[in-house]
């Protein structure tokens, strides 16, 4: 059906639950198809790609198909996922390793680090084995005290600003009887666990005693801190970091090859991805609204009610007729009209020009079934009254000047997409005299808000404590008094109106708004006057020119329009009209939004 010949239907069906309807089922699975829809579009976001538009030729696809693809592409997402996070978990435990075995190299043997240098590991590759033999005889006299002594060590690494304290309670759990060493790390790395980046620093604890590593590796544990063995023997320190940086070579590889496989099926979901979500937007909007009409189990039929402009039967009957004969049922459609106790909802008929005022009414209330519509008089009325608010030939000419440039436009620009407006502020970023203008505008903005909001709601909240007993009063000598200050109360407390303190409140803002650009334009041209320098007058009269023909002209437009808008709402409107009713909402696929997923 086309959208204005389209029904609003009644929900015959607001005694049952959810669960009871008939297509609950087929509800449930287009939800299900939705939740995988989102998780789609979300790991598009976060990959950074790009969700393209409606392809130009829509292949047809059977709900069950699609169910079918959905559930293959989440299946393999996931499990890509999974595997990704796994080998980022193994490449941040091993990337830690190597900075344990770097840094713990230098505690363990003075003077001497694993892997200080990268070419050192490459020229000594093929003489591990001799190493040892080689070895200082001071090194081979710690190595042999430390085995004699029974002196263990426990290396890791641990969040730079947890260190104080875990070396404290250590200090503590041990009675002093341990060496507590620690290097900071010059990068920040990735937790393997919470995959958080932070600083981190590398510590070595000598103890002795299965005791006291017992309770070394539980306060590491509580503290979060990641223990990785490192061998005494520099030959197998310089064994292990070989491994460990050929591993972290092999696992970035894997990582790359594993995330371009994984955009690539991403990009595949993205071509059809808006496409499925049209789809099933559709068809759980066809299952609610099938929800709302009534199973007759006598005649085996479907029954339902909805709300129709008269001028529209005709068409609707047509269209009942064409759905009956593409869809091959041996029944037919019957449509037929009924009275109704309750009161319909309201349908004005728009266009182009009329939808603007018609909006500015709505937003007072919708009109009641065959009320007077305000709208009539709004189209002739608030233009007249905008344009004696506004008061300013000059700039009234201006305005018309940019409304014919958007009306002359207005195809072009409503199949363009609309830009960021924060994209466009970034583009034009002005410095004067070592100021940035994108922090001045945004200060300026800033204010507004924190001029307006405020204070109505801290004179909310110190009414409310008054008189609600939170807090106490000054007490008096005489009962008379008292009944005075109970009285005062009681008036204050029915005099409080919230909403009338902040339409006061947004008054004086807007108004201190307009007077602050006045001022400031003021003088502007004032120092523009001052000065005999030329360039300094083409700045100030540029600078005036601008806040004349933007700002000020944009500060009247919104105070005119404002003025406007409260003759008509509360002068003109409150006489008549009620504005209680509700609209005609038809059930049509062109008003389908993401929030309907």
């Amino acid at each position: 059906m086309e959208t204005m010949f389209s029904s609003s239907p009644r929900n015959l069906n607001a005694d049952k639950s959810p669960f009871q309807r008939t297509f609950v089922n087929q509800v449930k699975r287009c939800a299900e198809m939705s939740r995988k829809l989102r998780f789609f579009k979300d790991q598009i976001a976060k990959a950074g790609l790009v969700i393209p538009g409606l392809p130009g030729t829509q292949p047809h696809l059977d709900l069950e198909e699609l169910e079918v693809q959905l559930a293959e592409h989440e299946h393999e997402l996931i499990e890509m996922n999974s595997n990704t996070e796994k080998l980022i978990q193994t490449y941040n435990e091993l990337l830690e390793f190597k900075m344990v075995l770097q840094k713990a190299g230098e505690f363990l043997i003075p003077g001497k680090s694993a892997i200080s240098e990268e070419t050192e590991l490459n020229e000594n590759i093929h003489s591990n084995n001799d190493y040892v033999e080689t070895a200082s005889l001071l090194e081979q006299e710690m190595r042999g005290t430390e085995v004699r002594s029974g002196v263990r060590c426990i290396s890791g690494i641990i969040c730079k600003s947890k260190v104080l304290k875990f070396e404290r309670i250590l200090f503590r759990a041990t009675r002093g009887n341990l060496l507590f060493n620690q290097s900071p790390v010059d990068v920040q790395i990735k937790d393997p666990t919470s995959s958080e980046t932070a600083e981190k620093t590398v510590f070595v604890v000598f103890f002795s005693g299965e005791r006291a590593r017992t309770k070394i590796l539980k306060i590491c544990e509580a503290f979060g801190a990641n223990c990785y063995p490192v061998p005494e023997e520099i030959s197998q320190q310089r064994q292990i970091s070989k491994e460990v940086v050929s591993r972290l070579a092999e696992l970035e590889a894997t990582l790359d090859a594993g995330i371009r496989h994984r955009n690539k099926a991403l990009s595949d979901i993205a071509f059809n991805l808006t496409m499925w979500m049209n789809l099933v937007r559709r068809e759980k909007a066809v299952y609610d609204t099938l929800n709302m009409l009534n199973f007759d189990v006598t005649k085996k039929c479907l029954v339902g009610e909805g709300w129709c402009p008269l001028s529209a039967k005709t068409q609707i009957q047509e269209a009942l007729q064409r759905a009956t004969f593409h869809s091959n049922s041996q029944v037919g459609i019957i449509f037929h009209i009924m009275d109704a106790h309750e009161s319909p909802p309201t349908y004005f008929k728009t266009n182009r020009f009329t939808n603007a005022y018609q909006e500015i009414v709505d937003a007072y209330g919708v009109a009641r079934y065959q009320e007077a519509n305000p709208a009539v008089y709004t189209i002739i009325t608030f233009p007249f009254l905008f344009a004696v608010m506004f008061g300013d030939w000059g700039h009234g000419i201006c305005l018309l000047l940019l409304a014919l440039s958007l009306i002359a436009r207005e195809s072009k620009l409503s199949s363009q997409p609309r830009r960021n407006a924060t994209s466009l502020l970034d583009a034009n970023v002005i410095n004067i005299g070592g100021v940035t203008l994108i922090l001045l505008l945004l200060l300026a903005i800033v204010a507004v808000p924190w001029m307006l909001f405020p204070k109505p709601f801290i004179l909310k909240k110190l009414h409310s404590e008054r008189f609600q007993g939170r807090t106490y009063g000054i007490l008096r000598s005489s009962e008379v008094d008292l009944d005075r200050d109970l009285d005062s109360s009681r008036e204050h407390h029915e005099d409080f109106n919230f909403s009338e303190i902040f339409v006061h409140q947004l008054i004086h803002s807007i108004e201190f708004v307009l007077g602050a650009v006045s001022n400031t334009a003021s003088y502007l041209r004032l120092w523009a006057l001052r000065y005999d320098n030329l360039v300094i007058r083409l700045i100030g009269l540029a600078v005036f020119a601008f806040a004349t023909a933007f700002i000020l002209l944009m500060m009247e437009t919104l105070s005119a329009f404002l003025h406007a808008l409260r003759l008509h709402w509360v002068e003109f409107q409150n006489k008549f009209y009620h504005g209680d009713g509700y609209k005609f909402k038809p059930f049509s696929f062109a008003l389908l939004t993401d929030d309907d997923d």
